[in-house]
């Protein structure tokens, strides 16, 4: 990886050409960073495309070379895919993070959890273009049917396992962070996504005592663990402009259940860091944040006794 600025612009504008040549749409990242490099509705100059009212970034994404080159020679912009206008979902398996104290997490990782939805579906693991993210994770790129519309999710599919479709931004290959670059490891068409994937995707979790947990069993009690899968759903399907004060409330309501020892802090700053970039939050942004509510609520979070 070259790290001459203009070498790296000119590597940056290929990986956004290559992305947009497949068909999807792009749009510019904070260079190192997974965030949106576009102005947001509050910096919004209400002109040009944005003369009606701010246009998103997810609307904004294309796949013309003109406006991407012109894009790009303003930086060496790290390169995002908005892979609901794009026709995409996109499996992001995820590496647990280790435990305060502990070599590594007891988690399993989201390409052991998928693997078992495989097996559990009596199928194969599926051929598809595949990426690997800095923390060892995989992006499994899928096309979507054209009449079918899926949001985003997080650790709702299997344990570290999320999904970017609309909603969503995915970091492309070829873009780098601060831990590592995003690889492609098998540079093939993206395939339609599986029926027995679509169908479990299609179908709602139920709020039933038999379903799924959301984190590690034994790690939160059941109304911790339902009171986070409601806050960080409602973070996921905040607009933008209430992102983060959403974020903020969220984490703080989680606090008390982290103070009372019914969840694990790791737990929740995952599960709302993940909630957050899906809305569409900067990643540094979501962190500082949550850091923040949480601190808050453990100080001034009352006995359980008191409740």
């Amino acid at each position: 990886m070259t790290h001459h600025p203009g070498m790296r612009r000119a590597h940056m504008l290929a990986a956004a050409l290559e992305a947009a040549a497949r068909g999807w749409r792009i749009h510019p990242l904070r260079p190192g960073g997974k965030g949106s490099a576009l102005h947001g509705e509050r910096a919004c100059p209400r002109t040009g495309e944005c003369a009606a009212g701010h246009v998103k970034w997810e609307q904004r994404a294309t796949t013309d070379p003109d406006r991407i080159r012109a894009a790009w020679m303003a930086g060496a912009f790290n390169v995002g895919i908005a892979p609901g206008p794009s026709g995409l979902v996109v499996i992001d398996l995820d590496v647990p993070k280790a435990e305060k104290g502990k070599g590594s997490s007891d988690a399993p990782d989201g390409a052991t959890s998928f693997a078992a939805l495989c097996e559990r579906a009596g199928v194969p693991w599926p051929t598809t273009y595949t990426v690997r993210t800095p923390s060892g994770g995989m992006h499994l790129y899928f096309a979507t049917p054209s009449d079918v519309r899926l949001h985003s999710t997080a650790r709702t599919v299997a344990t570290n396992v999320d999904t970017r479709a609309w909603g969503g931004n995915v970091v492309a290959a070829g873009s780098s962070t601060p831990q590592g670059a995003y690889t492609v490891t098998g540079d093939v068409p993206a395939a339609v996504v599986p029926a027995w994937l679509l169908h479990h995707l299609l179908t709602p979790t139920a709020p039933t005592a038999t379903a799924a947990p959301l984190l590690i069993p034994g790690q939160a009690t059941r109304r911790a663990t339902a009171a986070l899968e409601r806050e960080t759903a409602a973070v996921r399907g905040t607009s933008e402009g209430g992102r983060n004060n959403r974020l903020l409330a969220g984490a703080r309501s989680l606090g008390r259940f982290v103070a009372w020892g019914e969840i694990t802090r790791d737990a929740v700053e995952e599960a709302f860091q993940a909630a957050g970039e899906t809305a569409g939050l900067p990643s540094a942004e979501c962190r500082a944040t949550i850091r923040s509510a949480l601190d808050w609520s453990l100080r001034t979070a009352r006995p359980r006794e008191a409740v």
